[in-house]
C-alpha cells in the first residue's frame, strides 16, 4: 500500500479534480504490474496497473491494492469495479474507502457480490490523507483553504501605508517567493482582501513556477476598485466578489467546482477564514527582518505543525486547524508554537498586503 501511495503522488499535476489513486498488482510474492491515475478523464490507477503486466496467466492469481476504492459507475471511463471482476482478481486490498456520492461503498459492494475478497483500511490515515483536499470539497460541500503570509520576525506582515505609492515590505526571499508561486500553481482559486489588492496591485499569477495560473479572486463591497490592476489583467481568470461573507464565497467556489482555495491576505481577511473556522491549513514564513511595528500578523490558536522548514534564513511552518477531540499521530503533528520574538505589544489589525 505504501508504493500504493508513491505512484499515486506522481497524479499530483494531472489527476485534480479527481482524486490520486495508486494501483499495485502482486502476484507469487512479486509486484507484476502497477500504475497511477495520471490525467483527469483519462483511464484509472487500476486500468494503468492492469495494462502494465506482462504475465497475464497470473492476473487470476494476484492480489490488487489500490489506495482508493475502485469506482462502480460510469464517468468519463468505465466502472474500475467492472474490470476487476472481468479480469477475475481473486482479492483485493482497499486502502480507504471513496465517500464521493456516486461510490461510496458501492465499488467494494460489487467486487464482494462478484465473489472477491475485499480488505478495506490499510494504512486509511495516509490515504485519506493524500485526498484530503478530494474529500473536503465532496464531505464537507467547500474547497480545501490553505492560508498563506510572511511576517517579521516580530509578528508584523507590512508596514502600515496610507496609498499604493509605498511598496510593501519584502518578507520573502528570492526563493521562498518561487515556492509561494509553486503553491498557486497548485491551487485553483487565490483570494486577496480589497486592501490587498489595491495597495500591493498583485498580478496573483504564476509567472514563477510552471503551470496554470488560478482564478484570481478579490472582495469589493463599494466599488472601490479601479479597473486597470494588474489581477484584471492577462489571460487569467478573475472574479470580484460583492461581499466578504467566507461561507458564500466557500459555497460559490463550490458551485463552480473549485477543491482548493489559496488566501493571501490581509490580515484581516486571514483573520476572519481563522475566525469563522474555515481553514484546513496554513503556510506561515518568519523572516529574520524585525519590522517594530506595523500591521499585526493574523493570531492562530490551537494548531498541528506538520513541518517545519530553514530556507534562506526564514522559518516555514506548514500548520493545520485543529480540530475538537483531534489526536495528531499522522507524520508526527505536534501542536505548533511560532517563531516569533518573545510576546510583544502588537498594534491594531488591519488589512495590509503581501502579495505578488
Amino acid at each position: 500500500m505504501r508504493r500504493c501511495l508513491q505512484l499515486a503522488r506522481c497524479g499530483a499535476a494531472g489527476a485534480p479534480p479527481n482524486p490520486m489513486v495508486g494501483a499495485v498488482l502482486v502476484a507469487e510474492g512479486r509486484i507484476i504490474g502497477e500504475g497511477y491515475h495520471r490525467q483527469c478523464g483519462g483511464p484509472h490507477a487500476e486500468v494503468n496497473a492492469l495494462a502494465s503486466v506482462r504475465e497475464r496467466d497470473l492476473i487470476p492469481r494476484s492480489t490488487l491494492y489500490v489506495s482508493l476504492e475502485p469506482c462502480a459507475h460510469y464517468g468519463k471511463t468505465p466502472p474500475c469495479a467492472d474490470l476487476i471482476i472481468r479480469e477475475r482478481i481473486p482479492r483485493v486490498v482497499v486502502g480507504c474507502r471513496d465517500t464521493f456520492a456516486r461510490v461510496n461503498g458501492l465499488g467494494i459492494r460489487k467486487m464482494q457480490e462478484a465473489g472477491i475478497e475485499v480488505v478495506v483500511g490499510v494504512l486509511e490515515q495516509e490515504c485519506r490523507w493524500l485526498n484530503r483536499r478530494f474529500f473536503t470539497f465532496h464531505g464537507e460541500g467547500r474547497p480545501w483553504v490553505t492560508l498563506k503570509w510572511a511576517q517579521s520576525r516580530d509578528g508584523f506582515i507590512d508596514r502600515r501605508r496610507a496609498d499604493a505609492s509605498v511598496p510593501p515590505e519584502m518578507l520573502s526571499s528570492p526563493f521562498t517567493q518561487v515556492l509561494v508561486h509553486r503553491l498557486r500553481a497548485r491551487s485553483q482559486a487565490i483570494l486577496v482582501g480589497t486592501r490587498t489588492a489595491f495597495l500591493d496591485n498583485p498580478s496573483l499569477t504564476t509567472r514563477l513556477w510552471p503551470g496554470p495560473n488560478p482564478l484570481r479572486l478579490t472582495i469589493d463591497r463599494h466599488g472601490m476598485l479601479p479597473a486597470d490592476l494588474r489581477m484584471f489583467g492577462g489571460d487569467a481568470p478573475w472574479h470580484v466578489y460583492p461581499t466578504g461573507d467566507v461561507d458564500e464565497i466557500l459555497s460559490d467556489l463550490h458551485r463552480r467546482g473549485i477543491q482548493t482555495l489559496l488566501v493571501e491576505g490581509g490580515a484581516t481577511l486571514l483573520q476572519t477564514f481563522i475566525d469563522a473556522g474555515r481553514w484546513d491549513e496554513a503556510r506561515v514564513e518568519t523572516s529574520p527582518v524585525t519590522l517594530g511595528t506595523g500591521v499585526a500578523a493574523p493570531q492562530i490558536e490551537g494548531a498541528w505543525m506538520r513541518s517545519r522548514q530553514l530556507i534562506d534564513g526564514h522559518t516555514i511552518d506548514w500548520v493545520e486547524r485543529r480540530r475538537e477531540g483531534e489526536v495528531k499521530s499522522l507524520y508526527s503533528f505536534t501542536p505548533w508554537r511560532s517563531t516569533l520574538l518573545p510576546p510583544m505589544e502588537h498594534a491594531p489589525q488591519a488589512d495590509g498586503a503581501r502579495s505578488s
